[in-house]
């Protein structure tokens, strides 16, 4: 409903996209081998329909709207940077740093806000900056929600300096309250990174503006959850229909927030 309607097809299609190349990374029982080929064909097909030709996957096809429309703005490099993205995901599983984990981010999460802000034609630098902000944020709350899951599947991505410098070890992470400490600094760190964000809004206006002031609203309450829990991730939070007036109320205090920030 806070999609402009002149946009909501080419929503559908990225969404399509990535949906079905992140189920190529994460779902069924296919080898790391299998999905490591799948990602490279469907990469392939990126590249061939944005050289005009036809591609084989549906979801790949979907993308003609939006190579089609005339946007300068969007070529095939962020769908390629999704995918390398997914492929990471299949051979590396742990990060040394803040910066690898955020590099990982910018292919994995950034691409999809500049291609939001590329239709409906915002190409502010400040703009974008604050978009991979908000983008890179939600990608690592993303993390943080799924610690558990992530971890029975071998990945971790808080970082191994992270573990040094609270004096823990990754065994048997995430554990309460072993990693309590560890776990409070993660989710402080991303909820600064998100709120630097904030001024993207001053971009926006109309529904795509509310729709990305509720989209960080969201983020927040995932956070707050986490906080109520005393930052045990052991068990995953989950939004349930009561938080939706918190999540209305982070995104009014970040409606005016932007508000704030355009006027001084």
């Amino acid at each position: 409903m806070l999609v402009p309607e002149a946009i909501r097809p080419f929503v559908i299609a990225i969404y399509r996209f990535a949906r079905h190349a992140d189920d190529v990374a994460d779902e069924g029982n296919a080898t790391a081998e299998e999905r490591l080929a799948t990602l490279s064909a469907l990469e392939d097909d990126v590249v061939a329909l944005f050289r005009g030709d036809e591609a084989r996957a549906p979801t790949v096809r979907g993308l003609a709207i939006i190579r089609d429309a005339g946007l300068i703005a969007v070529t095939e490099r962020p769908f390629r940077d999704l995918l390398d993205a997914f492929r990471q995901d299949l051979t590396v599983h742990r990060y040394e740093s803040h910066e690898q984990l955020l590099d990982y981010c910018r292919r994995s999460a950034n691409p999809v806000g500049r291609l939001m802000l590329a239709l409906v034609d915002v190409d502010d630098a400040r703009a974008l900056a604050a978009s991979d902000n908000i983008c890179s944020a939600l990608q690592l709350i993303n993390f943080w929600q799924d610690a558990a899951i992530d971890a029975s599947r071998g990945r971790i991505y808080v970082p191994e300096v992270a573990f040094d410098t609270h004096r823990v070890t990754s065994d048997q992470f995430p554990a309460y309250p072993l990693h309590k400490g560890l776990m409070r600094a993660q989710c402080d760190q991303t909820r600064a990174l998100l709120l630097s964000g904030v001024p993207l809004l001053t971009h926006l206006s109309g529904r795509f503006r509310l729709e990305i002031a509720i989209t960080i609203g969201g983020g927040l309450r995932i956070l707050d959850k986490i906080a109520a829990s005393d930052w045990d991730v052991t068990q995953r939070p989950k939004l349930r229909w009561y938080d939706s007036f918190f999540v209305l109320c982070h995104a009014i205090r970040v409606w005016f927030r932007a508000s704030t920030q355009r006027a001084s």
